[in-house]
């Protein structure tokens, strides 16, 4: 790895980059590439701001969320070992193509949780109720959370992701099937810091993050992220969570790298989102797609591997890539039951009752705060 990181207004230069470069007309293309960007980037006409004061709040508050993205995958870029967080395969084909996925017959998560929510939904609503306000973390196409809606009948629903428009319409619909109650999305990178509206009562509140989705965070972010969650409810709230639990690595491998290459699209469309976020060049047909099963973290990894040698730009950046050189997209990390119940307790939450398959492979969770 290789990588240049240029001060403003500075147009990135072959003699910049560090030697030996790859040959031929990926070298070409990419500082062709970088170049017109910086182009662009300069000449962008200025934007006239709105007159309404709190038009123009939201506005800056836009740019600040794009610039915070545009920073993060820079840094992430220019690591050592070049990593993309999971919350980028989420733009708008990215979510259509996580809906294939979890249709696939190797990908056993999203049908084995919602087959012990179907089995258990009695003994969950009594845990579970009373609940006011049902709140799903990552609520994407709001699917996951209609038995709850049915079987728990809430007040209010407030889904919360990272995919605005996606999760707009997703909530516009569930609102109508379910009338009266009262649904609203919030676009938030829930993974950062960030706060309900304060107009979300916090009495009654429960917090639902299927899908295992919390196995994506290293365990010191996992357990930092439980304690974000646990300090969104009051004294009478809890939480109900999937997570995915050890199992054999052959299962664990076809679940990310299917026959159908549903997944290997998925992980390369995050190319095609980063492209979009930061004004980089990837060019998809560089880049294939890999699933790995770290035994000594008990996790799965995604990356996309160059395929021979490229120059990636941005505007004031580039990075060289040599030929097998890995992109890290995801982590999955497959928790022992009790080690994950610690994590729970740690991060303040008390009684916990726990449903799992026959086969232990995957357990949902409710933990009272």
């Amino acid at each position: 790895m290789d990588g240049v990181s240029m001060p403003e207004n500075q147009f990135p230069r072959a003699g910049r980059l560090p030697l030996p470069l790859p040959s031929g007309r990926f070298v070409q293309r990419s500082i062709a590439r970088a170049c017109r960007q910086t182009l662009q980037t300069e000449s962008e006409p200025a934007v006239s701001a709105p007159k309404n004061p709190g038009s123009r709040r939201r506005l800056e508050s836009q740019r600040e969320t794009q610039r915070a993205l545009q920073r993060e995958l820079r840094q992430g870029l220019m690591q050592p070992v070049a990593q993309i967080s999971p919350k980028f395969f989420y733009d708008e084909r990215g979510c259509a193509l996580f809906e294939q996925i979890t249709r696939l017959p190797e990908y056993y998560p999203t049908r084995t949780e919602d087959a012990i929510m179907a089995r258990y939904e009695q003994a969950m609503v009594e845990a579970m109720a009373p609940c006011q306000v049902l709140i799903e973390l990552g609520a994407g196409n709001c699917e996951k959370v209609r038995r709850l809606c049915r079987s728990l009948a809430p007040r209010q629903f407030v889904g919360v992701d990272i995919a605005a428009d996606f999760l707009a319409r997703s909530v516009q619909r569930l609102e109508q099937d379910f009338a009266p109650m009262a649904a609203r999305a919030v676009a938030a990178d829930f993974t950062q810091d960030w706060a309900l509206p304060a107009d979300v009562p916090r009495a009654g509140r429960l917090l639902f993050y299927p899908g295992s989705s919390i196995g994506n965070f290293d365990p010191d972010q996992a357990q930092r992220m439980l304690a974000r969650m646990r300090g969104l409810l009051g004294d009478d709230g809890a939480l109900l969570i999937g997570i995915d639990l050890p199992k054999p690595r052959e299962v664990l491998i076809a679940a990310y790298d299917d026959a159908q290459g549903v997944t290997a699209a998925f992980n390369s469309n995050a190319l095609q989102h980063v492209n979009s976020v930061l004004g980089s060049d990837f060019d998809l047909q560089d880049w294939a797609h890999e699933a790995r099963f770290d035994t000594s973290c008990s996790r799965v990894e995604m990356h996309l591997r160059a395929l021979r040698p490229v120059i990636v730009g941005w505007p004031q950046g580039l990075r060289q890539f040599a030929e097998g050189e890995t992109i890290h997209t995801e982590n999955s990390y497959k928790y022992p039951l009790g080690e994950f119940l610690g994590m729970l307790s740690r991060a303040g939450f008390d009684r916990k009752r726990v449903w799992t398959d026959a086969q232990n492979w995957y357990a949902v969770i409710h933990a009272h705060a």
